[in-house]
């Protein structure tokens, strides 16, 4: 059995590692990459597209890191093919931050976006920075443009040449048919949508029959009209300049001026034709019971998604998704799990309480705990380290030795002061003792700097032991992650009103520590 295999990492009676091995070993085995309980991103994406195969015009590498890029690229894709399999247009994205997915799942995608954050500062930079994209947005429609371009001319390279003539015939049809957008709207919703989503690993698109040809045509044409209102229908009517047709003096309107008023009216035609391309950063602190109608006036059917929601909020956002009919969906990705909550981590049981751990009746029924260590543990970046990221030992280092300063010289053994991110500014460790112990405000004026270096000297010696203790934790921290995120996955399957979850690994572990996501869907009648 597997507990044989793994019953000597330990001493029997000291209860200490003895075999680093068979820990590692472990380790992997109990890791979620390798327990087979995730779904597969590709195989959501199918199971939610059916035959739709959408493509993308803007990179958000041109206004975010490389990093932030990632992960707005990926989880944007999954939440406007869960809107568009739930046939809703409003997204609320919970800790939304300066609004990097929000702005992008409004822009890109053409959904309504309420994004929630607690700070009224990351309220206010997300208005700023939107703002900022509105003025540079042309310049990422043009390369847009290019890139929807590039991609149907690599597409009719692999096309017969009646479907070019096909193409080409349907290219010069009116850009502005209004019955061809309102098409597309009706493909997307009908056909689009499969009728049960009971086995998400299992392609419905076999068991679905063709789109008769009239649809389909429609379908086509509606595609041409999309792809060059692509870049023009992401903004509110006002952030995008409309021309003047005073400009042309000639009695008879140049090809300019022609193709210019073209793009006004389809500018104003998408405008009237929805309202849903709106983001809206709102301030609001979210717990399990806000009440969202309070925040949101014009609350509809919506999905509800959060990345990288910290400590408590991921698990209050799945709790008022199973709360709130409204929310037909939810895909969040947590992190910051030494910030959770946890019911019985001081052995102190509170009915009335809600707490981020555990969330399953299942390790409620167990009394199970984590604690604010193995939490901790659970941070860590395995992935990185792997590929050559190592920890930050010195900086780990210079916070042991400090804490050892604290307890021995002030006796302070806990304090609610953090000392935050005082390496990096610091010229030596003299200085990080000094600048911390005023962050804690601690009088440091009775402790002279050659103290300070004896305690940097006792230890100095044992900074690798301090390494390969750390080295031990990353190894384990994929398997208390499981632990948290099986927890949320087990809430959401004893809920009788969702009809599918699972866990999906959205990022690159290396380039996104916390890639793994929550993703939910509610039974049509609920």
């Amino acid at each position: 059995t597997d507990d044989d295999m793994f019953s000597s990492v330990f001493c029997e009676n000291s209860k200490k590692l003895i075999n680093i091995h068979l820990f590692a070993l472990a380790a992997k085995y109990y890791s979620l990459s390798n327990l087979g309980v995730c779904t597969p991103l590709e195989d959501v994406l199918e199971a939610l597209r059916g035959d739709n195969q959408g493509t993308t015009g803007i990179k958000t590498d041109e206004f975010m890191n490389n990093k932030k890029s990632h992960e707005v690229q990926v989880m944007s894709e999954l939440v406007d093919n869960i809107a568009n399999y739930c046939g809703v247009k409003q997204v609320i994205d919970v800790g939304s931050g300066k609004g990097y997915l929000s702005s992008f799942l409004s822009m890109q995608y053409n959904l309504k976006v309420y994004g929630i954050d607690s700070s009224n500062t990351n309220t206010n930079g997300a208005r700023e920075r939107n703002r900022k994209l509105k003025k540079h947005w042309r310049a990422y429609q043009n390369r847009g443009r290019a890139n929807l371009k590039s991609q149907r001319l690599e597409k009719a390279k692999d096309r017969p040449v009646e479907s070019e003539i096909k193409c080409k015939t349907i290219s010069e049809k009116p850009l502005n048919n209004d019955s061809s957008l309102q098409s597309q709207d009706q493909v997307t919703i009908q056909d689009l949508v499969p009728c049960v989503f009971t086995q998400i690993a299992t392609s419905e698109t076999s068991k679905r029959p063709e789109v008769d040809l009239v649809t389909q045509t429609q379908s086509d044409e509606s595609k041409h009209s999309e792809e060059v209102l692509a870049m023009l229908n992401v903004l509110p009517s006002d952030a995008v300049e409309l021309f003047s047709s005073s400009q042309c003096n000639c009695g008879e309107l140049c090809e300019e001026e022609k193709a210019q008023r073209k793009m006004a009216s389809l500018k104003a035609k998408a405008s009237k034709l929805s309202e849903s391309n709106l983001y809206f950063p709102l301030t609001s602190c979210i717990t399990a019971e806000t009440e969202l109608e309070d925040i949101i006036t014009d609350l509809e059917d919506c999905v509800m998604v959060g990345l990288h929601t910290c400590g408590d909020l991921a698990a209050n956002t799945l709790r008022i998704f199973t709360n709130k009919p409204e929310i037909k969906a939810v895909c969040n990705v947590g992190c910051c799990y030494h910030l959770l909550s946890e019911q019985f981590e001081n052995q102190e049981e509170c009915q009335e309480e809600v707490w981020g751990f555990p969330m399953c009746q299942y390790l409620k029924d167990r009394g199970w705990s984590c604690g604010r260590n193995a939490r901790m543990s659970a941070c860590l970046a395995l992935e990185r380290v792997a590929v050559g990221q190592m920890l930050p030992t010195e900086t780990l280092f210079y916070r042991a030795v400090l804490q050892v300063i604290i307890e021995e010289i002030y006796g302070v053994t806990k304090s609610d002061r953090h000392v935050g991110k005082i390496f990096s500014k610091s010229s030596s460790f003299v200085d990080y003792v000094r600048k911390s112990l005023k962050k804690l405000e601690l009088d440091d004026s009775k402790l002279p700097d050659s103290c300070i270096m004896d305690y940097y000297e006792k230890y100095k010696h044992r900074m690798n032991e301090l390494e390969a203790f750390n080295m031990l934790k990353v190894v384990l921290a994929p398997c208390i992650e499981v632990l948290i995120l099986l927890d949320r996955l087990c809430y959401l399957k004893e809920q009788d009103s969702i009809a599918w979850s699972g866990l999906v690994k959205l990022f690159d572990p290396v380039k996104s520590p916390r890639c793994y996501a929550v993703v939910a869907l509610k039974k049509w009648s609920c």
